[in-house]
Order: C-alpha cells, then structure tokens, then sequence
C-alpha cells in the first residue's frame, strides 16, 4: 500500500487548493451553499492529478532509475508493475471525470482540458525548453478558473497573471535546481535541460519572481488592507530562490512543507489575508 501511495503522490494534491483561492480572496470561502460542490471539484482535480503522475512515472521509469533521488519510486524499482500502474492511472481518470461531471459543464470542460494538458506534457511536450514551463503553468491557470467557475466567481486579470508568473517561477527554479543536482547528466534525465543555454534559467527566475511581486502588488493595491501582505509575498518570493542558490530541493511542494520558514509564511499570509478580507 505505502508503494501505491507514493505514486499517487498526495502531497502534490496540495497544488489542487488553487479551486479554492477564488472564494477565499473574494470572501466567499465560508459559503455553506458551495462547500459540498468545492470538495466534489477538489477530489476530482485529485484523482486526475494522481493518475497524470502515474502516466509520467511510467514514461520515466527507465530514467527515473539513473536518477540520485527517483530511482526509489515504485516504477523504477520494479515494486508496482506497469500493467498495474497503467489499469490504477485508467481508474483514477475515469473516476476524476466521473466526478467532475457532477459539478456543472464548464468545470468538466475545464477538467478534461487539464487531463489533455498532463498527458500531452508527460508523453512529447515535457521535452521541449520553455514549452515544459508553460504546460505546467497551464494546470495551475485551469485549476483557478476551474475554481471560479465551481464557485462562480469573475477571476481578476491581476490575479490571473500573479499565478500565471508564480507558476513559472516556480517551474524554473526547480528545473535549476534539477540542472545543478544532476550536473552533466541532466540532460539523460531530463532532455529538454540541455536545451537551456547557461545563466538563463536562473536569469528567467529573477524576472518572474520580480514579476510576480508587481503583478500581485496590483491586484492588492484597491482592496485596502491586503496591501499588507505583499511584504510577505517578496519575503516567501526571497525564500524560495534563497534555497534554490543554495543547492536546496527546488520542488514547490517539498519546500513548502519541508522549509520551516516557507511553511511558516504560508500559514501567516493565509491568516493576514483571512483578517483583511472576512474581519
């Protein structure tokens, strides 16, 4: 069972509270109209997400074993078998589009846009420069307008492009900081890293990152109090390529939940963001 959870890999679920960061910025997260409907889109963004990380682990399978860190999952050890994989990936898509199919027709086109999105990048797309960063950045721009349309919530164009360059951001310190842990191998493991001339990952890092911070200071700046809290986005914006300068995990997940520093930011701008908007 432990070799099957870790396929599935639900800390990674946590990019899936995207759904809920249109309520929860404009005040409507506590709407018991809509809390049945946001579980029911939120545990299929959940089921679909595993079983695109179970598609991926099967196509890397051979290359996630040369690898110093993913040669323990499942696949590449020979633990889970790829027919088992493969019928356990088939079960959780049909199983997340079943699901989503109960919310309403924009959140299933929306899902299934997704799903197309996860199989294209893990089968061709994930090998080409840049075209990687923005597939990425695509899941997470469909799971807040998925979030939006579950709760019917107009999306601000600040908001949108605040998430569109985190996302990249986000995407580019951790192919850096798969470049730098790999060396000359890099591109064994990962062909599109080849690709990258020198310096312009982490250049491309610092450009979004800055972006980020205005782009976010902007969709805060006519909404009073939250003006507050951008302070705290630079400082997390600093953290995160603090520890990807110094040879740190660059995973988003990991480092929000294995950085004491980056968790603790986390929780402090969710309760500043919740006391300007609900008190």
């Amino acid at each position: 069972m432990r070799a099957y959870l870790t396929l599935l890999r639900p800390a990674q679920w946590l990019k899936n509270l995207m759904l809920f960061f249109p309520p929860f910025l404009g005040g409507q997260i506590l709407s018991p109209a809509q809390t049945a409907t946001g579980i029911t889109a939120f545990s299929a963004f959940c089921l679909v997400s595993s079983a695109g990380y179970l598609v991926n682990d099967i196509r890397d399978r051979a290359r996630d074993a040369c690898h110093p860190t993913k040669n323990k999952r499942p696949l590449a050890t020979g633990e889970v078998s790829v027919s088992r994989a493969a019928l356990l990936a088939l079960a959780f898509f049909i199983g997340g589009l079943a699901l989503g199919s109960r919310v309403n027709l924009a959140f299933i086109a929306l899902l299934s846009a997704y799903v197309m999105v996860t199989l294209s990048y893990s089968m061709i797309l994930k090998s080409f420069a840049l075209v990687d960063l923005f597939c990425i950045s695509a899941g997470f721009l469909l799971r807040l307008q998925a979030g939006g349309e579950v709760f019917h919530i107009v999306i601000s164009p600040w908001l949108f492009m605040s998430v569109f360059l985190l996302s990249i951001f986000l995407s580019t310190g951790k192919r850096l900081c798969e470049h730098r842990l790999l060396g000359d191998g890099a591109c064994g493991h990962r062909e599109n890293l080849a690709h990258y001339p020198a310096g312009f990952l982490e250049g491309m890092m610092y450009m979004t990152g800055g972006a980020v911070l205005v782009t976010y200071a902007m969709y805060t700046i006519n909404r009073h109090t939250l003006i507050y809290s951008v302070p705290l986005c630079c400082f997390g914006l600093l953290r995160y390529m603090f520890r990807v300068q110094s040879g740190q995990n660059g995973d988003p997940t990991e480092s929000l939940l294995k950085d004491p520093t980056l968790f603790a930011v986390g929780i402090v701008w969710v309760a500043l963001v919740a006391w300007s908007i609900y008190w």
